[in-house]
């Protein structure tokens, strides 16, 4: 009877092409990054037994790689770039190809145990897409305040307000998209109603934990507070115990926590107490907002698995 050895599948994505790399069976192949290539990389994987198809996010290039992938039922692994350089040069290898890059990306997979995670739904995928036109917006909104304010000449005055007005009709319009989008989905919608519930967190805040943590409800506490980049870091040698500190995780997640976990502080009777107690312990206020961040990212995690919007007695 033939053994069959699982395979683990690395691929290098890039505007055109798609190099593909089998694990241990040295097996590579380069397809056209289009649907035609896309379709024949699901027939060629459909004569392995595949635990893991690992590959690096590349902007606009792997969003049709990976919902089509998604829609034939393959296990996805998608891994930060700076993970995947570090493990290359870790065993040593420091060239550089389309090849070597799927090559590497498959050895990693098969010697890391990386979680396979579902692709996000077509909806939250455009939500994403808006969601960061929209901050790019917020911030040219306040360069163009900025620049505002320093012109002297009356016609650049003029064209600064008419520019600020132009962005705010802009974030406007996507707002209203955004909200179309999330109430046309049921499940999205329950999911941002359980969010809004909790004390200190709005609707724009909602939003972006939707947009950027779309496993929340999904995942372990532990494990939302590591992705989020929230969890203490110990930094602990022989008798030495070092400081702990945060670090990692998604960036964009922390700054839409930030302000809600300040409202808590001041409307939120657990999180409040919460707070005091931390610096009446001697816990700088950053540590202990730091802290509430995780507090109010673990609850809504809760809330989210059990489906139950925020009360009182749940704080």
């Amino acid at each position: 009877m033939q053994t069959i050895i699982a395979q683990c599948v690395g691929v290098d994505i890039s505007k055109d092409t798609l190099d593909v790399h089998l694990h241990p069976a040295n097996l590579k192949r380069r397809m056209v990054n289009d649907p035609i290539g896309l379709a024949e990389l699901v027939t060629w994987l459909a004569d392995y037994q595949i635990t893991s198809v690992v590959f690096e996010p590349t902007g606009a290039y792997h969003h049709a790689f990976e919902r089509h992938l998604a829609g034939a039922g393959l296990p996805l692994v998608k891994v930060n770039p700076r993970q995947a350089r570090r493990f290359a040069q870790a065993i040593g290898r420091n060239a550089k190809t389309d090849a070597v890059d799927a090559a590497m990306l498959a050895r990693l997979g098969a010697t890391l145990d990386l979680p396979v995670r579902p692709a996000i739904s077509q909806t939250l995928d455009e939500m994403k897409e808006l969601y960061v036109a929209r901050r790019a917006l917020v911030k040219d909104r306040v360069a163009a305040k900025n620049r505002g304010q320093i012109r002297r000449s009356a016609l650049l005055k003029q064209q600064a307000e008419e520019r600020l007005k132009h962005i705010d009709s802009q974030i406007l319009a996507i707002d209203a998209a955004l909200r179309c989008l999330r109430d046309a989905d049921a499940a999205l919608k329950a999911r941002f109603d359980i969010l809004v519930s909790i004390p200190g967190i709005g609707e724009n805040s909602a939003l972006a934990i939707l947009v950027e943590m779309p496993e929340l409800g999904a995942i372990e506490n532990k494990a939302a507070a590591s992705l989020a980049g929230l969890a203490p870091l110990a930094r602990d040698s022989g008798h030495r115990r070092g400081k702990r500190f945060i670090g990692g995780g998604r960036a964009e997640l922390r700054h839409a926590l930030y302000m809600p976990a300040l409202v808590a502080t001041r409307f939120n009777a657990d999180m409040k107490a919460k707070y005091q107690a931390l610096i009446a312990a001697g816990k700088p206020p950053k540590v202990a907002i730091t802290a509430i961040m995780r507090k109010l990212l673990i609850l809504a995690n809760a809330l989210i698995r059990k489906g139950d919007k925020w009360a009182e007695t749940i704080a």
